[in-house]
């Protein structure tokens, strides 16, 4: 009987998207939102913010990624991706901690928009004042 392939799961989070992904062997598709990487996310950096995980620990071609992101905007979204495969990556091989932390994806990074205070424009802007 042929061995179901092992497939690792994470979740990974950006500003205020959620991205939940699925990592096994194959040749290197990646799909988001059930399609493929360039054409979720379009020309550009975003792309290769997705795979920087992958690239760094060379990767990019033993590993197929399914992720399903909710919430937030586009960059959000891609950085959510690129979290939930460096932690995935930690699950499939443990040994690779160390590279991935050095390259800092496996930290969640905090930045999220400041609330707008009451009596104010926003959250740091003040009406205008007038003086007459």
């Amino acid at each position: 009987m042929a061995e179901s392939p092992r497939i690792y799961t994470a979740t990974g989070k950006r500003k205020t998207s959620v991205a939940s992904v699925r990592l096994f062997e194959g040749k290197g598709e990646i799909l988001v939102n059930e399609k493929p990487l360039e054409e979720y996310f379009g020309p550009g950096t975003l792309p290769l913010v997705v795979k920087q995980p992958l690239a760094a620990v060379d990767r990019l071609t033993k590993y197929d990624v399914q992720a399903m992101v909710r919430g937030g905007g586009i960059s959000g979204q891609a950085g959510a991706v690129r979290h939930g495969i460096a932690k995935a990556l930690i699950m499939a091989e443990e040994e690779l901690r160390q590279q991935l932390k050095r390259l800092g994806v496996l930290t969640r990074d905090p930045r999220m928009k400041e609330r707008k205070k009451y009596g104010q424009r926003g959250a740091r802007a003040r009406f205008q004042w007038t003086k007459r």
